[in-house]
C-alpha cells in the first residue's frame, strides 16, 4: 500500500507532512515547531506523537514515552485516510520506537523521509536511550532520504568529536556510510561569525552552506524546524538539494525574526510564523 493512493480522487489536495517526534510543551521545539512550520511553508501538517515532555525554555523536566502500539495507531489512522507526502521523523526514545517507525514506513512506503536523529536538547538534556542509537541507524538510516544531526549528535553517531571546520567533509561521507543516501551535517556548534552546514548527496557530491551567524539566545528548536521545513518542501515537489537550500532561508529569516524577542528565561524559539504563505493546494 503506497500513502499516496489512500485519499480520495477529487482532483485538488493539499501538500501533506507527517511528524513523527515527541511534544515540547514550551512550544519551541518537537511536534509543536513542526506543525508551525508546516503550516508556515503551506503544507498540510499531522502528527504521531512519540513522546511527551515536561519542557520549557529552560529545560526538560520529564519525559513519558507513548506506548508503541499507540503510535503505530497514530500512523496508520493518519495514512489510511489523508495520505502522507513526505515525513519528518524527530525524537525516537526506545528501540521498540525506531522499530515501529520504521514497519510503518516499509508497510507504506512512505515517501521523502527526513531523520532528524534528535538525541539531546538545546538545553543539553539527553533525549534518547544509549541503547537506541544503534537500532536508529540500522533500521531507519537506509529508509531516509537525508539524515540531519547536529554535530554533538554526529560526533555520538561516528564515535569521535567533530571540532573544526575542515573535518565536516570527512564526517558527513562517514555518516552516509552509516547507511543514509544523503546526510546534512550542521555546522552551527562550531564557533566564529559564520555558519557551515554541509550537504553530502547520493552521488556522493558534497556541498557547503555558508551563512553569517545571527546573535542570539532564541535557538530552541533550530534542529527540529530545519528538519521540518526540507521535508516541506520536499512535500511541495523540491529535489533534495533545493528543499535543503529552500529550508535554510526559512529558518535563517525564523532566526532573525526571533531574535529580539524574550519567551522565558531560557533558551527561546524561532519566529515560525514571520512570513507565512496559504496553504498550497496540489492539483493530482
Amino acid at each position: 500500500m503506497t500513502s499516496q493512493n489512500t485519499a480520495p480522487a477529487t482532483g485538488r489536495r493539499y501538500a501533506r507532512v507527517l511528524s513523527i517526534a515527541g511534544s515540547d510543551s514550551g512550544g519551541g521545539a518537537g511536534i509543536q515547531a513542526d506543525r508551525k512550520t508546516f503550516s508556515a511553508l503551506g503544507c498540510y501538517g499531522m502528527t504521531a506523537i512519540t513522546a511527551i515532555t515536561a519542557q520549557n525554555t529552560c529545560g526538560v523536566t520529564g519525559i513519558h514515552g507513548i506506548p508503541p502500539e499507540m503510535l503505530r495507531a497514530q500512523i496508520d489512522a493518519v495514512v489510511q485516510d489523508i495520505g502522507v507526502d513526505a515525513v519528518k521523523i524527530g525524537m525516537l526514545h526506545s528501540p521498540e520506537v525506531v522499530r515501529v517507525v520504521a514497519d510503518a514506513i516499509r508497510t507504506y512506503q512512505l515517501p521523502h523521509v527526513v531523520l532528524d536523529p534528535v538525541m539531546v536538547a538545546t538545553s543539553g538534556d539527553r533525549l534518547i536511550a544509549e541503547e537506541t542509537v544503534a537500532v536508529l541507524v540500522r533500521e531507519l538510516f537506509p529508509l531516509a532520504e537525508v539524515v540531519t544531526p547536529n554535530l554533538d549528535e554526529a560526533g555520538w553517531l561516528l564515535g569521535r568529536p567533530i571540532g573544526a571546520a575542515d573535518q565536516l567533509e570527512a564526517a558527513v561521507q562517514d555518516l552516509r556510510a552509516l547507511g543514509a543516501p544523503a546526510a546534512l551535517l550542521k555546522g552551527g556548534h562550531l564557533p566564529g561569525d559564520w555558519v557551515e552546514d554541509v550537504l553530502a548527496l547520493p552521488d556522493g557530491s558534497v556541498h557547503r552552506l555558508a551563512s553569517g551567524r545571527i546573535a542570539t539566545r532564541n535557538g530552541h528548536g533550530t534542529g527540529c524546524t530545519l528538519s521540518s521545513a526540507i521535508a516541506a518542501h520536499l512535500a511541495l515537489g523540491l529535489p533534495l538539494q533545493q528543499a535543503v537550500e529552500a529550508a535554510r532561508s526559512y529558518i535563517l529569516g525564523a532566526i532573525a525574526a526571533g531574535a529580539d524577542v524574550t519567551t522565558g528565561r531560557g533558551h527561546g524559539p524561532l519566529n515560525h510564523g514571520y512570513a507565512p504563505v496559504a496553504q498550497k493546494v496540489v492539483v493530482l
